[in-house]
């Protein structure tokens, strides 16, 4: 946030609108604790009476609320739910009264708008590792008339679960993973994200208890909270889940369902072992839940991975995934496999909620299944993910960084050991967008840990400015 001294409008004014621009658009998210007036004053090169004066504007317009002896905050406006106001009986470990945890909307606009050669923290592959060429073919294909049943695809509704040849395509792919699911049991999404609506609305009741990994996604904690769930956060560190803690949790609440990723685990890069695996699927019998498996980062991972899905047979389990973070964000495909029973009351909702999801795009997903590419692409990516690990885990080392778990996959999580958020708002003035710890907090806990993206986070330049400023930090 540069000030000009040469403009009209005075340097308090300028800087009470700079922050209000980044309150409103989300880059500083509710509940956030702004710099102290000294430090504020500090790194903008103004007095402390200039920003006592923004901070004072920022007060008088709703946006910040000033804590005795804590500072200043951005203020979190509180909505409750209709369906929330009855109290209820018995512990929470969650209340859904509460807007999400996380605001999930800023972490979307910024997949949109995040450049990835400034941004360590982006969510998926920098699109110069995407293959447009092969995008493009298949797509043609697809058009061409010589493909029996173009005329099919572009001039009637797809098929409600599906396209046919993608669900063939997938049930050999699924195959290939020890997971045996029939074409009749996989219903085709919007994406992994639409496919994890769905279950959600599916199989699930405002009030319900969801047992969700922590670290984890906040899309989904936001998503599970705005539809009215109450969320048990089971901590996931190095060694996996904690399980003694999922049984505490068991016990406690009487979850309705587990919602985990299980292989390259966002943020962590951790894999189940088997043995954690079955663990986890003898807790869910007990329980008496389900468990839905978000293996969205598939093709990154190697086939021989255990899949949650692949021990328990689709019996209680309910498979995802989907190919945005392997082709391209904007082929919108995704899919979900389940028991037949389960499958049916999807394919329902999905046609009174969608009618139904795009053939032309999903019989272009099948011909790159079919014909081996989507498979070598994939090797191509992992090959050069490989090399950009090795350079950042050295990078983030040589800066004082260490990894929480081993790196693995598309992310890494790193100890910077000062605040991330804080650091995060810092980096953001320096040009850089990063991915602060809180943001994979259930419960919003401050954290000195950050996600980073191997394949965009190998620029020297970012690790020495972190580096500069974790010095400052602990100034």
């Amino acid at each position: 946030m540069q000030l000009s001294r040469d403009s009209n409008v005075p340097l308090a004014q300028q800087l009470a609108q700079r922050f209000t621009e980044r309150i409103q658009q989300r880059l500083i998210l509710p509940g956030a604790k702004l710099l102290s007036v000294r430090e504020c004053a500090r790194q903008y090169g103004v007095s402390p009476f200039t920003v006592v004066a923004a901070y004072d504007q920022l007060l008088a317009k709703g946006l910040l609320e000033a804590r005795k002896q804590r500072g200043f905050f951005v203020r979190e406006a509180v909505h409750r739910p209709r369906a929330q106001e009855s109290s209820e009986q018995g512990p929470r470990p969650g209340d859904a009264s509460r807007p999400p945890p996380i605001d999930a909307t800023a972490l979307l606009r910024g997949m949109f708008q995040a450049d990835p050669r400034s941004s360590p923290g982006l969510g998926t592959l920098p699109a110069e590792w995407l293959d447009a060429t092969l995008l493009l073919a298949s797509m043609r294909r697809v058009l061409s008339a010589s493909e029996a049943g173009s005329d099919q695809l572009l001039l009637h509704y797809g098929e409600p679960a599906g396209d046919a040849r993608l669900r063939r395509a997938l049930s050999q792919r699924l195959a290939d993973l020890s997971i045996a699911c029939p074409p009749e049991q996989i219903v085709s999404t919007v994406g992994a994200t639409h496919a994890l609506d769905l279950i959600t609305r599916c199989f699930l009741q405002p009030g319900d208890t969801v047992l969700v990994d922590d670290p984890g996604w906040a899309i989904e904690y936001a998503r599970l909270t705005q539809a009215g769930m109450r969320l048990a956060p089971v901590p996931r560190g190095a060694d996996g889940p904690d399980l003694a803690v999922m049984t505490q949790l068991i016990q406690q609440h009487r979850p309705r369902m587990y919602v985990t990723v299980s292989v390259l685990h966002n943020p962590s890069g951790h894999t189940l072992n088997l043995s954690q695996a079955h663990q986890i699927l003898k807790l869910a019998e007990a329980g008496d839940f389900l468990v839905v498996e978000d293996d969205t980062y598939a093709f990154l991972a190697p086939n021989h991975a255990p899949r949650l899905s692949a021990l328990d047979g689709l019996r209680r389990s309910i498979y995802v995934s989907g190919f945005s973070k392997i082709l391209s964000p904007a082929w919108r495909v995704g899919f979900l496999a389940a028991s037949p029973e389960r499958v049916q009351a999807l394919t329902n909702l999905k046609l009174i909620s969608a009618l139904t999801t795009s053939p032309l795009n999903e019989r272009a997903v099948a011909l790159c299944l079919e014909q081996g590419q989507l498979r070598r692409h994939a090797e191509r990516v992992q090959t050069r993910l490989d090399t950009a690990r090795q350079r950042s885990v050295r990078l983030a080392e040589a800066a004082g960084c260490h990894f929480v778990t081993p790196p693995q996959g598309l992310f890494g999580w790193i100890d910077v050991g000062v605040d991330t958020e804080r650091m995060a708002m810092r980096l953001l003035d320096a040009g850089w967008t990063t991915a602060p710890g809180m943001l994979f907090s259930a419960t919003r806990c401050p954290s000195t840990r950050m996600r980073i993206n191997f394949s965009t986070s190998q620029n020297p330049a970012f690790w020495r400015q972190l580096q500069q400023l974790r010095e400052q930090q602990r100034s």
